[in-house]
This record gives C-alpha cells, structure tokens and sequence, in this order.
C-alpha cells in the first residue's frame, strides 16, 4: 500500500509553494502586451476558423494567455485569498469581453460567412466537453506545480480550447445568430469552470496554506457554490449527449436504409439531404438513373418502419432542374464543381456497363451448362455511330474444342437472352488455338 502512495504521490517533485504562488498571480492579469498577444491570437483563431483550418487553430490556442486568470481563480479559492478571486475574476471578464469584440469585428468584415465545420462543432457543447476540460484542468495544474514543468501545458492549452468557443461566439454575434451565440458561450463557461474546479481540487490536495482562516459556514457555502455550478453545468451537457447520440443514430439507420434499398441494388443516389431538426424529420434524395413512381415511393416509405426510422418523410426529387438547383444550394462553387465532377464519372460508368456484363460470372456458369465452352465474352455494340441510324447489338464470342450443334446453339442463346435481360443476341465461334 505504502508503495502505490509513494507511486502516485504528487508531492514528489513539487516546486515551492510560494513561488507557484507568485508565477500564478503574475499570469492573472491582463494589461499592455497580454492584451494585444490575445486580441493577435483571437484573430488568428478566427481565420482559422473562417477558412476551416484546425492547424491554425491549434496555432491560436498555443499562444493564447486565457487560461492565467482561470487557474488564477482556482487557486484563489483553494487557499481562500478573496481579493485574488476578485481580481482574476475581473481579469477573466475583461479577457472574454476583448475576445468576444475582436472575433465580432473579425466575422462582421470577413466576406465568407459560412459556417464551417470547425465553428459548428463549438456550438453544440456536451459531457465530452465537461471531462476534457476537467481532465486537462487537472494536467495543466499539476505541471504548474512541479519544479520541472515538462511539456504538458501547450496540450493542455490545445485539449481545453478556450479561444475556438470564444470566437465562435463572436461568429455568432456577427451574424446574429443567437444559438450559436450562446451555445459556444455555454462551451466557454464550461471550460472555464471545469479547469477552475480540477485546479481548486489539486491545490486542495496538495494542502496550499490558506490566506485566510475561513469559518466553516464559509467552507460550506463555497462548497455548495462549487456544487451547484457542477449540476447546472453538467445536467444541460449530458442532455445535449444524449441528443447528439439519438442523431447519430438516426443517421446510421439512414444510411443502413440507403445501403441496403438502392446502393447494394446498383441505384446511384445523386443527392440527398436528411432534416433531422425538421418535423416530422425528412430524408430528401435525387437518383442519377432511376425513375420512381408513387407506388415504390409509398413502398419505401413504409420500410422505413422496417428500420425503426420514425416520423420520417421519404421525399424523391425526380425533376432534373430542382436536382440540379439543391445541388448548387447546398455546396460551395468547388464542391458543386466537384459534384458534377461525380456525376460525369457516375455517367460513364454507367455507360460502361452498359456496354459489358459480369463475363466471369457467365463462363463459371456455362462451365456447368456447356462444358466444351472453355471461354466466353459478352458485350454490346454500337453500329453506325454519328448517324441516324445508330443502333446496339449485343453479340457472344465464345471458344470451344469442337462445334455446338445447332440445337445446342440455339439452347445458349435462349439461355443467354434469359441471362442478361436482352431481346435478341448474336454467337460467333472462334476456335480453340
């Protein structure tokens, strides 16, 4: 038992309380060249995720100097020293005030306005969120409090993210959405929290001195203060979890849908759009070459029950110019450019096929029917091509040791128009060398 403490005993290898103390408060406020480093690195974190890129983003985060005033705070309560809380406290506030009017400024002269993944992804915050910024509180803080710092803290800089909520809030701010306004600010006052509350446990642990001899019914308050904040924080985090794990549900069981009712038939879908927030929920597809009537779209839509895919509408989009308009609508110049990139490749595919068939498959079959057949190939075609009178043939070389009889001909090509779906065919020999 003595060697587990010993092993995990965070006393080894501490740096001197005091001067933990005096690095702590030094970070804590914001004045001259802290303001314009983090008004430099809110700026460079908004292009990053103005232009969707993580690196820069990550390079933001590695350079930004928010988390002093939140481990300012921790520590402030850990040892009691109220006047430090209300200065951290100030400073945090005058930190996220400068962040939030910079990304704003930032976002509202910016001439791209989309939202990208890199900003949606802070405006949904859930339990994740809770234990990365608990966890990496807890990093950051105990290599605060050794006497060789290592490498932990730019991690712990990157894995807690306070700038990307920041700015994303100011994105939302700049374009008046609110729900994204408030949805990374809800983002930003987690972490903040849970790197406060995992600094305030290790100072408690490792027994800094308090400043001030507090009554219990202080400690207490402190303590229920600390609480509250906890279940406020994590009761909306965890519900948002459970939303964001039904969606992804939804999802999957609407790909297994797709999978199995038109891509494992060979039918190309061209588009489609699922509407989880809509209600009731719809999923909209677009085939390349596939007509649908109204009877197989009512077909469908009643095996979606098959799939446990509730409160769904099946929209099919069958007319060529409403396709091509939803395309355009929900892609950008170069993923439309790239869509009917797609689409030409889809074209001459399906051209291709329709010109050959699965000869491997037809001589593994013939083997067993015609036995003197050693080889065949199967394929379509075109006969006076560029004039009006073009027409396709679909004609069968097969090879063999000696001739079919006529009748055993005939047997094959009757086997053959069966086999592949064709009206007519021609069969030419071509001797065995």
């Amino acid at each position: 038992m003595n060697r587990l403490q010993n092993f995990l005993d965070l006393h080894k290898g501490e740096e001197d309380k005091q001067k933990v103390l005096e690095n702590v408060k030094s970070n804590i406020s914001f004045r001259g060249s802290t303001v314009w480093i983090l008004a430099c690195a809110i700026v460079v974190a908004s292009v990053g995720l103005n232009v969707n890129s993580t690196a820069v983003i990550i390079g933001a985060m590695l350079i930004s100097p928010l988390m002093g005033p939140i481990v300012g705070a921790g520590f402030s309560l850990g040892i009691y020293d109220f006047e430090l809380l209300k200065k951290a406290a100030k400073n945090l506030i005058i930190a996220t005030l400068v962040s939030l009017l910079v990304s704003t400024i930032y976002f509202a002269l910016s001439p791209f306005k989309e939202t990208q993944s890199e900003l949606l992804a802070r405006t949904s915050p859930n339990i994740y969120d809770i234990l990365i910024a608990f966890f990496g509180g807890l990093v950051g803080v105990i290599a605060i409090t050794r006497v060789e710092k290592g490498n932990p803290i730019p991690g712990v800089a990157i894995a807690t993210a306070l700038m990307p909520p920041l700015c994303t809030a100011g994105y939302g701010l700049a374009i008046g959405n609110w729900k994204y306004f408030l949805g990374a600010l809800f983002l930003y006052t987690i972490n903040c929290v849970f790197i406060c509350i995992s600094t305030f446990i290790i100072v408690k642990y490792l027994k800094y001195p308090e400043v001030n001899h507090v009554n219990p019914k202080y400690r207490k308050q402190i303590k229920y203060t600390i609480t509250t904040l906890i279940v406020l924080l994590i009761v909306p985090s965890v519900y948002f979890a459970y939303l964001l794990a039904q969606e992804k549900q939804y999802k999957q069981k609407v790909e297994l849908f797709l999978n199995d009712e038109f891509n494992d038939k060979g039918f190309a879908i061209l588009y489609q759009k699922i509407n989880y927030n809509k209600n009731p929920r719809s999923i909209e597809l677009a085939f390349l070459n596939k007509k649908i009537t109204k009877q197989e779209i009512q077909n469908l839509s009643e095996l979606l029950k098959k799939y446990h895919i509730e409160n769904t509408e099946l929209v099919i989009k069958q007319d060529t110019t409403d396709i091509k308009k939803y395309i355009l609508e929900n892609n950008a110049t170069e993923k439309a450019k790239e869509n009917e990139k797609d689409v030409m490749i889809l074209n001459l595919e399906n051209k291709l096929k329709s010109y050959s068939y699965n000869n491997n498959a037809l001589r593994e079959e013939i083997a067993i029917l015609f036995p003197e057949i050693s080889n065949i190939s199967v394929a379509n075609h075109i006969f006076n091509e560029n004039s009006d009178s073009t027409f396709t043939k679909t004609i069968a070389i097969y090879k063999s040791t000696k001739n079919l009889t006529p009748n055993d001909e005939e047997k094959l090509k009757e086997w053959l128009k069966k086999r592949i779906s064709r009206n007519s065919i021609a069969i030419y020999r071509e001797k065995e060398d």
